[in-house]
């Protein structure tokens, strides 16, 4: 160091400014650790130089427990086991009684920033070339009365509902007139229900035993308390009776062992010309024993079995029934609903056959 330089430092002690340089301990100062005698060193510690030493946890070891992670530094003992009820009620009633921060600015409502307009979408050559004509000042003078007639009369359905439609013409006002009028809809019709059959099932049946020559036309429809035996006895007067033509037995519970008996009738009656079994529980192999024994006599005009129990009759009955229904050729209307469109188609074919031949038979007669 120069002269300059010592005299600067001497003037700088004179006037009461000192320099703190760094103290740097020497290296033989520090102790030597022995980890042999790390029992000795515990012992030298302090009760707070401990509890510092214990503290000192790895929290990012994900190796060691979430026990061990952290020493537990709750002080407080405690005040029971863990009640979360208790607990969110402890929460609701703090939180309660806290009061709000307060506002260190009030709240007002600002816009920032641009706001957003929509383009406007150019218009069209035709717009700007739209001509003005004499009915657009009759449009615009309309009252809005006015507008709903023109609207019925050229038929602009989506801008009306129906009655104002019908309404406008029919030259009607409907109540508070136009677009914005009262448009009442139309009265349901009530259709009364149909009275129940009071058919006397016991003066039937004994009208049919004794072949009662009135009797022609016997109803016995949607009568629900007949029972099996008596449906068994109206078929077997069949095979006497030679009065009825028309015998109505839809939606009477009738089952197969009835069909059966119904069958048997069929096969040795000549003079009954429509039965209508609909509705009831009839199988398909009923209905194809019902076929077999018309085929005998081949009086019957008209037979109605569809609406069974058993939906779906299959392929194997709707084609029995094809074959059988080729082989007559007295039925002319046979009700029936088929799940296969060949033996629809053919079906009719044969009916209709069946309805020309007769046909033809009256025109010669004629």
């Amino acid at each position: 160091m120069d002269t300059k330089g010592a005299e600067g430092l001497t003037h700088l002690h004179q006037e009461g400014v000192t320099m703190d340089t760094p103290q740097l301990k020497p290296v033989h100062d520090v102790p030597d650790i022995d980890l042999d005698d790390i029992d000795k060193l515990l012992e030298s510690l302090s009760p707070e130089e401990l509890e510092e030493l214990n503290g000192d946890f790895d929290p990012d070891n994900s190796l060691l427990p979430p026990s061990q992670r952290m020493k537990n530094q709750t002080s407080k003992a405690p005040t029971g086991p863990y009640q979360r009820q208790k607990l969110l009620e402890f929460l609701e009633k703090k939180a309660k009684e806290e009061k709000d921060w307060e506002q260190n600015k009030p709240f007002v409502k600002e816009i920032r920033g641009k706001i957003y307009k929509p383009k406007e979408e150019p218009r069209s050559k035709e717009e700007e070339q739209h001509l003005e004509t004499e009915w657009d000042d009759i449009l615009t003078q309309a009252s809005e009365e006015e507008l709903v007639d023109l609207a019925a009369v050229l038929g602009f359905h989506g801008m009306l509902n129906q009655t104002q439609y019908y309404a406008g013409l029919d030259n009607v006002k409907l109540e508070g007139g136009g677009f914005q009028g009262v448009a009442k809809a139309a009265e349901l019709i009530k259709v009364p229900d149909e009275p129940p059959n009071k058919t006397d099932v016991e003066e039937s049946l004994k009208r049919l035993k004794d072949n009662d020559s009135k009797l022609t036309h016997l109803n016995l429809n949607n009568i629900k308390n007949i029972s099996v035996e008596r449906l068994i006895e109206v078929c077997d007067t069949l095979k006497t009776n030679t009065a009825l033509e028309t015998l109505e037995m839809a939606s009477v519970h009738m089952t197969d062992k009835v069909a059966k008996k119904l069958a048997e009738a069929l096969s040795e009656n000549k003079t009954l010309k429509v039965l209508n079994v609909e509705s009831n529980f009839i199988s398909g192999e009923s209905i194809v024993e019902l076929m077999k024994a018309i085929n005998k006599n081949q009086a019957l005009q008209e037979l109605r079995v569809a609406n069974q129990k058993p939906e779906v009759l299959g392929n194997k009955v709707e084609m029995a029934l094809v074959k059988l229904i080729g082989e007559n050729s007295n039925l002319l209307r046979f009700g029936i609903a088929l799940e296969y469109p060949d033996a629809r188609v053919r079906i009719h074919e044969k009916l209709q056959e069946n309805n020309d031949n007769l046909r033809k038979k009256r025109v010669g007669k004629d």
